[in-house]
């Protein structure tokens, strides 16, 4: 009996997508371009002297324009999170995988890479023809021209990511100057690789495989939800008798057929490569390419467009109208996606418009809680870190209160510099008789911050709790 080898792994078949005209497709590229430029340009944009968005880890400080936050502030990336989740769920249920077509890393970078592949190696039949001939000097030279600009465009992503973390013009320099420290050279080839290997070479693998909102989308759909959708009613049977003119049996054959003939060309500008014929998959990534061509093969046919088109399965089943459509558009769902969102972004703008220009942590003198000094006195030493969160020099005073006939030995003003922290040591006394009066033990303290008022700003007061311990 011969043994069988039967593999566990399938060849993954070459996507060659054919390059597409249309609506949609303008958007796409709309998008593309607000995206990097914003991605690429950001970092060269300079705000009061210095790179208008950077996230200095080294100094844990993040600037954004105007906004000077501190490791303190994570809450407002918790918030812009939970701000970016919502948009997600409102949008998917409201109109599918919008994100996933127009906006994604993964799609917008692959749409870059394509049109490099197209410039140099052609559209899809002289793709398909280069990479099934052997190797001459023609394909060569242009493989290694693709992949000399794709690795470029990488390594240019992968700097001007590094750029948020590390001033991108002092970056450049040592880029140019062949200084480039230890960690920035590997986020530059880690982002660069990562960039050239998802968007050049593994591309709808990353959608359909690695990507989990792939996954989990179908939650968030329901029989109202804009997908693209095939009208198989309209459109079947299908076949290419219509294409045939000028033959009474092809006029009364194609009586007798869909819309559709058949053509392949949703298939072949698909860049996941499925068929949108055999109705709504994983795969589909949203990016409405099938609609503009089909619609281009429509308008051939001097048929009406729209055999392929954004639409719901209630649209599709019970045949609504458009304006029936985006009439159950604002459902009970989508109504509650929005509120929340809205609700979440008023309260974060809220929040960052009533934010205080400054903070203060207090920490407590590791060495001793409390000691005996002159004349019996009780001290304890306290270390307060003052955040200067804007690009003003500010003065500050500090006073404190929980305790009777307390003494604080503080400068009468402290000055800090423009988004800077500064460390000041307090030491706080009481007399004996108060010290015994209270009892040991921890007792309440509070210090209170003001932010002397400058031209054109007025004060500002923290308060921050302690404790004040006594001795046995």
């Amino acid at each position: 009996m011969k043994e069988q080898i039967v593999s566990l792994y399938k060849a993954q078949d070459k996507i060659y997508a054919r390059a597409v005209s249309g609506w949609f497709v303008r958007w796409r590229w709309a998008l593309v371009w607000a995206t990097q430029l914003l991605f690429y340009g950001l970092p060269w944009l300079n705000w009061n002297g210095r790179q208008a968005v950077l996230f200095d880890l080294g100094a844990r400080r993040f600037y954004i324009f105007e906004l000077v936050l501190y490791p303190q502030d994570f809450i407002y990336l918790t918030g812009l999170l939970i701000v970016s989740a919502y948009a997600l769920f409102l949008f998917t249920t409201v109109a599918g995988r919008l994100w996933c077509g127009y906006a994604c890393p993964q799609t917008v970078y692959t749409e870059i890479f394509m049109w490099v592949e197209r410039r140099i190696e052609g559209d899809r039949m002289r793709r398909m023809k280069l990479d099934q001939g052997p190797w001459t000097f023609e394909k060569l030279w242009r493989k290694s021209a693709k992949q000399a600009a794709w690795i470029a465009i990488g390594l240019w992503t992968g700097f001007t990511f590094v750029g948020y973390f590390t001033p991108i013009q002092l970056l450049g320099s040592e880029v140019l100057s062949f200084n480039l420290g230890p960690w920035e050279t590997f986020w530059v080839l880690f982002y660069g690789f990562a960039t050239y290997g998802n968007a050049g070479w593994m591309r709808e693998q990353v959608c359909k495989y690695m990507c989990p909102y792939a996954r989990f989308q179908s939650v968030m759909f329901d029989k109202d939800t804009l997908i693209i959708s095939y009208d198989e009613a309209r459109g079947e049977p299908r076949g290419g008798v219509r294409a045939k003119r000028g033959s009474e049996a092809a006029a009364q054959a194609a009586k007798k057929q869909g819309d559709c003939i058949d053509c392949g060309l949703c298939v072949q500008v698909c860049p996941t490569g499925i068929d949108i014929r055999q109705g709504l998959q994983y795969e589909c990534i949203g990016c409405a390419a099938c609609i503009d061509v089909c619609n281009g093969v429509m308008d051939k046919m001097h048929t009406p467009r729209g055999l392929i088109r954004y639409d719901t399965q209630n649209g599709l089943q019970q045949h609504l109208t458009r304006s029936q459509v985006l009439k159950r558009v604002l459902r009970p769902r989508v109504l509650g996606y929005s509120a929340v969102l809205l609700l979440i972004c008023v309260a974060l703008f809220a929040s960052l418009l009533m934010r205080a220009p400054f903070r203060v942590d207090v920490v407590r003198d590791r060495g001793a809680l409390a000691r005996m000094v002159d004349d019996g006195w009780v001290e304890n030493v306290y270390r307060l870190q003052i955040m200067n969160a804007t690009e003003r020099t500010q003065r500050y005073r500090v006073s404190a209160e929980g305790l009777a006939q307390l003494k604080i030995e503080v400068p009468a003003e402290l000055m800090v510099q423009p988004a800077q922290a500064r460390w000041v040591p307090v030491a706080v006394r009481v007399p004996p008789e108060v010290a015994q009066q209270v009892g040991t033990g921890a007792h309440g303290l509070r210090f209170s911050i003001e932010r002397l008022p400058e031209a054109g700003e007025g004060a500002h007061l923290l308060v921050e709790k302690s404790t004040f311990m006594v001795p046995r």
